[in-house]
Order: C-alpha cells, then structure tokens, then sequence
C-alpha cells in the first residue's frame, strides 16, 4: 500500500495516515521512508499527526528519566560511536563498578529531578555474576526506599543474570540495536547484531521489560532506520530510546555531522508511528542535534531523559522542566516517596541547585 495522498497527489496526507494507525493498521515500508523523506514544508504537519498518535496513548505526560554511568571505560568493544570503546581516545574518566552508596545517591537525585525511571549503565562486553550480585542487591535497597522504576544497561547477560536481575526488583534493562543487521558491522565487530537480539530475547524470557533503541547519524541510509524501526516493532519493546549522534572527539565518527534537526523530527515521527503504543524517548545528542526545536520532539516523543548523559553533559534540568511546562505537558511522578511526589516544581528546581 502506498502512502496517503492528497488531492494535488503532491503531499502526503498525514493524519490520514495517523488515523490509519490508530485504527490499528502498521505501517507498510513505502510509508515509513515517505515519513523520512518528507520535505520540510509537511514537516509541521508530520509531527501534528505523529502527536495525534501520541496523545491517544500517552495523553501529554512525559516520562523523565535520569541515567547513572555506574562503570565508565576499561570495555574491550569497538562500538565506532562510543568514547569508553577500547579503540576510544576521548578524554573521559574511566573507573570501575560504582560502590552502593554512590548509587543510592543517584537515585536520590533522579528522583530529586522528578524522573520516573532511574538507569543504572555500565561499560563493558557484559558484567561478572559478582557485578550483577552488587547491582541487585543496591537495586533492592533502592526500591524499598524510593520505589523507582529500574532500568539496568549491562551488556550481554546470560540467563542466569537476567533472572537474579528481576528477582532483585529490575523492571526493564535495556540493550540498543543501535541501526539496522545490514549497517551493524560497520560500526562495530566485536560482537554482532544477533548477540545483541539474542540477549533481548533472554531479558524477556526473564519476565523484564525491553528498551532498545537507535542512534541516528552513524552514516546509516535512511532504509536503515527503517528497518530497524520494523525490527522493533516485530520485538514488540516497551521503550525506544532515539539517539541522535554525537560525534565526541577521539571516537572513530569524530567530527560526522550528518543530521539536522528536521531530520531528528522526522526520526522521531518514524518511531511514534511505526510503535504508536511504545513509549519514546528523545535520549543522547538531542541537545547537540535538535537544538533550538528540542521542545518540538515532544510532540511525537513521551519521554526524555533528564540532567547528563554517560559521558557528555546534558541540558540543565531546570530547563527541561520550563520546556515541558511551556508545552502545557505534565511530568509523570513516580514512587512512593513523599519527600519529592509532594515537592512543587519550583521547589525541585531549588532543590538542585
């Protein structure tokens, strides 16, 4: 089926398009690269239609979600896109497992700045029993005290972990595809796409949550975001994650710039409307890519993650709160804990600062 046009048989009818996905039907891949070939003059009216789909799942609350880089370095992978990659010369501080203390206060802060979701990420192929024993007993620890939802990026997990991890209260581990099994080995050979599918499938065997999302801007062709969108919905995940690229000094896509913020949009539009019941997360580089119209990929997006990133600083999160309420979006408080579900956000503001 091609995509819906209108009457000048010029330009794609959008939200003729939105209303067929909320009518249940998928996108076919002519509509997919029509989103992502779309001019800029339907740009407006893309992501009007990609927001229809959002506000019939998610209303207008948006998620926030605040990452911990709880081992940073010292991998032996040459993920091409990656500063703590073995192949990485990118001045970044590199140390082992952070210790529980250090990780309970992450917590504490994510849920200072209101996120819903607290990731716990770790550099490596894929952590030691010993790790994950260490991770899942602070996970517990910070349940019982702040009831955060739980994401742990670890790498390749066996069974075994993956198992240990739910038990410990884990809700959802995430593990990106990052593009397309055709682009994969170009940006990395250490390990392969499937190693990455066959840990997906071990994590929902294990009961958990998937979130597994994308990096635009890698030098990929759009066809590969395509496919990649499709092989999500396919996995049916819970949470996409789209990054943008963020070409960090030292890092063999040094110095690729590949995208401009209409094409982050469209990205976005792509993902809402081919996982129009996923959750969405606008994530690394959008500061970078995005810029001045990162308010505009809340439209097709419901989430975003809050302060910085693994290695790179992120907005502030005052601004990220003002762009949300400018918006006339809400975010959504997560947790038992009184000490910041009660909090205004004025005063979460004076609290980080």
């Amino acid at each position: 089926m091609n995509p819906v046009l209108s009457d000048e048989t010029t330009q794609t009818d959008w939200h003729a398009l939105a209303d067929r996905v909320l009518q249940g039907d998928e996108l076919t891949r002519d509509d997919a690269l029509a989103i992502i070939h779309s001019p800029d003059a339907e740009l407006l009216d893309l992501l009007a239609a990609a927001y229809k789909v959002r506000r019939q799942h998610f209303g207008n609350k948006v998620h926030l979600y605040y990452l911990k880089n709880a081992k940073s370095g010292l991998c032996p992978e040459d993920c091409g896109y990656c500063s703590q990659s073995k192949i990485s010369d990118a001045p970044i501080e590199k140390y082992a497992l952070l210790n529980s203390e250090k990780l309970l206060a992450g917590a504490r802060q994510a849920a200072a700045n209101q996120a819903r979701t607290y990731c716990i990420v770790a550099s490596g192929r894929g952590p030691s029993d010993r790790e994950v024993e260490h991770i899942a007993k602070t996970v517990e620890t910070i349940k019982d005290e702040l009831g955060l939802h739980i994401c742990c990026c670890l790498g390749l997990l066996s069974t075994e972990q993956a198992l240990r991890l739910k038990e410990a209260g884990v809700d959802r581990i995430n593990h990106n595809l990052n593009t397309s099994r055709r682009f994969y080995d170009q940006i990395c050979s250490t390990h392969s796409y499937q190693d990455r599918l066959d840990t997906l499938k071990t994590v929902r065997d294990a009961g958990m949550e998937l979130c597994c999302g994308v990096i635009a801007g890698m030098g990929e062709q759009p066809a590969d975001l395509v496919d990649l969108a499709f092989e999500l919905r396919e996995l049916k995940v819970e949470s996409i994650p789209v990054n943008f690229l963020n070409a960090i000094d030292g890092t063999p896509l040094e110095g690729r710039t590949d995208l401009n913020p209409r094409d982050c949009l469209r990205a976005l539009a792509l993902f809402r409307m081919t996982n129009p019941k996923t959750e969405i997360r606008i994530a690394g580089g959008r500061e970078v890519n995005l810029r001045s119209m990162q308010s505009l990929g809340l439209y097709p997006a419901n989430s975003l993650f809050v302060s910085d990133y693994l290695t790179t600083k992120g907005q502030a999160a005052e601004d990220d709160f003002r762009m949300i309420e400018d918006l006339g979006f809400e975010v959504v408080i997560s947790g038992p804990s009184p000490l910041y579900s009660e909090m205004s956000n004025d005063e979460i503001r004076m609290s980080n600062q």
